[in-house]
């Protein structure tokens, strides 16, 4: 790291002397173990760098909780993934008072370090590159208690720790506020097409007559038809160079990462699989398949497929992003591959489908038109959050910027 300007008030430490305990997540088995309700219980992808993602967790009983005391998580704790993207930082929040985990490290600071402030320098470029150097393991390389307690970082004094966890939490707050408004309005939008598509209650259903179909009981003039016959499918191809920052003639590359709000990557769309904003992006492979986005345009990713309607006039572009959302999880249970699963795009092309009259499409259409144009908005209010705290957060830890003359107001999470 870069010497901070006021350096004599800031000391090198190992994490082991300014943390009440450092250790491992439960490392096992647990298929077996999860239940429907109970104590939530945390794995490597509910950890993004400043946030907990809870849109997978798992749960386990009060029993085995119990058994696994040395991998409890509680307020204030930080946890680090092992495997996967080590080094992925985030603060176990206060409104999940009980928890526990598997494979993650484990952190509880003292009174020397914020938790917050740790978590920065985790989630920084300099500490993804000490993780990175600080791996073990042949077949799947992880970050260990070990080297998590061997781990040298460089601290200013408490006070300006708190500062700089103030300065980055506001961006993280304004990210998260983002986030529930988007998680809102997905919804609404999910449940109008239940509505209309599932259970047939569009604008002047009361007066429909209903007949016989492979999906049951749909209203006259509705028809029936596999997906296949009103979506084109294509399969993202690897590109053969990828670049940071755009040259003339390039285009965004698709990647998870980049559904998901990372930094975005940049290659020449030449003979490649080029997606629409209002196509439906699929993830293909690996454990997030069957995965669904809308409103990306740029080539697509080898990882990923684009499906796109070729009748908008009968079937919508949000019609299809909604319906395939709405069956993810069929589809998942339909993955084919031992090692790695891949989606089952044959399985799901000859998916029937209801295909409503043109009146009523292009008023699904534009209902929900405002409400995925609001979400991509929102989406890309974060991304530039993202990116603007991404770029202070090397500065601020090094403390290349100086806060400490800086009158500002520390929120009780960032004293913590």
């Amino acid at each position: 790291m870069k010497q901070p300007q006021n350096a004599a008030d800031w000391r090198n430490v190992k994490l082991k002397d300014v943390c009440h305990e450092i250790t491992v997540g439960h490392v096992g088995p647990m298929a077996s173990q999860y239940v429907d309700q109970g104590i939530p219980f945390l794995r490597s992808q509910n950890i993004e760098p400043f946030r907990l993602n809870r849109s997978d967790i798992k749960f386990i009983s009060n029993e085995f909780h119990a058994k696994l005391k040395k991998s409890a998580l509680r307020p204030g704790d930080v946890a680090v993934v092992r495997t996967g993207y080590p080094g992925t930082a985030s603060v176990i929040p206060t409104d999940l008072p009980v928890a526990n985990c598997a494979d993650l490290v484990i952190i509880r600071p003292s009174q020397q370090i914020n938790a917050r402030f740790l978590v920065s320098i985790f989630n920084s470029t300099w500490g993804r590159s000490a993780v990175a150097g600080n791996l073990v393991g042949v077949a799947q390389q992880h970050f260990n208690i070990g080297a998590a307690k061997e781990m040298v970082v460089r601290l200013p004094p408490l006070p300006l720790q708190r500062k700089v966890a103030a300065i980055l939490s506001a961006y993280d707050n304004l990210i998260e506020n983002n986030l529930r408004r988007i998680e809102i309005l997905e919804q609404m939008a999910q449940n109008l097409y239940r509505e209309w598509f599932v259970k047939f209650r569009f604008p002047g259903h009361q007066h429909a007559r209903f007949t016989d179909s492979p999906l049951g009981r749909i209203p006259e003039g509705w028809e029936v038809v596999p997906l296949s016959s009103v979506v084109d499918f294509a399969k993202g191809r690897k590109p053969v160079e990828t670049r940071n920052e755009p040259i003339t003639g390039d285009v965004r590359l698709l990647l998870i990462d980049a559904l998901r709000g990372g930094n975005p990557k940049f290659t020449s769309p030449t003979r490649l699989v080029v997606a629409e904003t209002r196509d439906t992006i699929m993830v293909m492979d690996g454990g997030s398949s069957c995965e669904v986005a809308q409103g990306f345009s740029g080539v697509v990713g080898s990882t990923l497929g684009r499906f796109r309607t070729t009748n908008p006039d009968r079937f919508s572009p949000h019609a299809l992003y909604r319906l395939l959302k709405e069956k993810a999880g069929e589809f998942k249970s339909k993955n084919i591959g031992a090692a790695i699963p891949h989606a089952n795009k044959d399985y799901i092309l000859i998916q029937v489908v209801p295909l409503p009259p043109q009146t009523i499409a292009l008023r699904f259409h534009d209902y929900l038109e405002p409400i995925q144009g609001t979400i991509e908005i929102l989406k890309t209010k974060n991304t530039t959050l993202r990116c603007t705290r991404d770029l202070l957060l090397p500065r601020l830890i090094s403390g290349e910027v100086d806060v400490s003359a800086l009158d500002i107001a520390v929120p009780e999470e960032a004293s913590a």
